[in-house]
């Protein structure tokens, strides 16, 4: 693929946001951008690669679409590279007070070795970025966010807990370098029988947003299991020095490929997950996104973390927008930006993010919506390169979910 048809396959295939990630032609791009410990692996394997907010990594592989891709990992299993995102280890007898303060989960109500999804909030309630934190113990904190948001989320927990530091609160924040860690989402219907052949561990135990630590190929690792995809799977973090020992063992399951940022973004569409800086933002509260779950159920009578204010009155009154799915069952999809209108033709909002649906036909995408227009089965219409289509509001996710609960 040369960089000229790259840049045309990103501009057509991708949703991600000029906002909060880069990509640029590899050729432009590879002096400045960072390389995970599987770079060789990628490249051995056909990987075409792209700089994603400051990383190179596979948007796509020689031997399959996206679209097939994206279907391989709904039926079997898949890997995907997500070293790029920045791990944390927080520890300290502190350390659950001082994640409290800064988002709305409640930790003090987990069970050791239990992981949620959450949100670092600013003062007005809105979005600073989303991520999964795992309670290793009472004075143990593992936190997996957004490449897109290194830096910020880097200074900003650096900054709350130098503040809890200052009042004699025990809290130490640790940044996992790329070079030192490793991280593989491994996802889909055979995922986790692939990585059971490989460790000990007794995955049936292991439900969904549950993690622990063990040996995988001889490499002591954390598997915790959740994803992006809307699929069963795991996330294990590897030593660096290790990485490709583990994912080369997984390649040698015929039911296991690898898979690149196309069809990642395909499959979190379709599971109705969000992207930041697409479908989230500071400008957006948990309410808002139709995250209002992601506020626990003590933390609505306790608050105490930032823009608790804004966001329980939000709660209590309601909001003027709602981040909602669409519909669209032929022509082009609708992109971030599309506008979306009333069937009278009145500008009622916008769609974040957009693409064409592998696994059902036609085009999904989701997009902010005046509040009256958040109904699943309400008729709109999304301006498409300069002509309105018919779309629907449609339930999330669109594919349903097949996380592990052991029932």
């Amino acid at each position: 693929m040369t960089s000229k048809s790259l840049t045309r396959f990103l501009n057509s295939n991708l949703s991600f946001s000029n906002k909060s990630f880069v990509l640029r032609r590899y050729s432009e791009s590879a002096k400045a951008a960072v390389k995970t410990p599987l770079y060789d692996l990628h490249v051995k394997n056909g990987g075409k690669l792209v700089d994603f907010a400051g990383f190179l990594l596979p948007v796509q592989y020689s031997d399959m679409s996206v679209s097939a891709s994206h279907l391989f990992t709904r039926s079997s299993a898949s890997i995907f590279d997500v070293s790029h995102m920045l791990q944390t280890n927080v520890r300290g007898k502190d350390c659950i007070a001082w994640f409290e303060s800064i988002t709305p989960v409640d930790l003090r109500g987990m069970s050791n070795g239990s992981s949620a999804l959450t949100v670092f909030l600013n003062d007005k309630g809105g979005i600073i970025d989303d991520l999964i934190v795992t309670k290793v113990n009472e004075e143990t904190l593992y936190i997996v966010s957004n490449a897109g948001r290194l830096d910020v989320d880097k200074e900003h927990m650096r900054d709350t807990s130098e503040v809890f530091r200052k009042r004699g609160k025990d809290v130490e924040v640790e940044f996992w370098n790329v070079n030192q860690r490793a991280l593989i989402a491994v996802q889909g219907p055979k995922a986790v029988s692939a990585v059971q052949t490989l460790t000990k561990i007794p995955l049936n135990d292991l439900t969904f947003m549950t993690s622990v630590e063990g040996f995988v190929v001889g490499a002591e690792c954390r598997i915790t299991r959740c994803g992006y995809t809307g699929e069963d799977g795991v996330e294990i973090s590897i030593p660096a020095l290790k990485a490709d020992v583990v994912t080369n063992a997984l390649l040698q399951n015929q039911d296991v490929k690898l898979a690149g940022l196309g069809a990642r973004d395909s499959l979190r569409l379709e599971a109705g997950l969000c992207l930041y800086g697409n479908d989230i933002d500071e400008s957006v509260t948990p309410v808002e996104a139709n995250l209002t779950w992601l506020v626990s159920k003590r933390r609505r009578i306790d608050g105490g973390f930032p823009g608790a204010d804004v966001i329980l009155r939000q709660i209590k009154e309601g909001v003027s927008k709602r981040r909602v799915g669409i519909r669209m069952e032929s022509g082009a999809p609708a992109r971030k930006e599309a506008i979306l209108k009333s069937v009278n033709s009145e500008e009622i909002g916008r769609v974040t993010s957009g693409c064409p649906s592998p696994s059902l036909g036609g085009n999904v995408a989701m997009g902010y919506v005046s509040e009256a227009f958040k109904k699943n089965g309400t008729q709109l219409l999304v301006n498409v390169r300069g002509k309105d289509m018919q779309c629907t509001v449609a339930k999330m996710p669109f594919v349903p979910a097949k996380y592990y609960t052991k029932k």
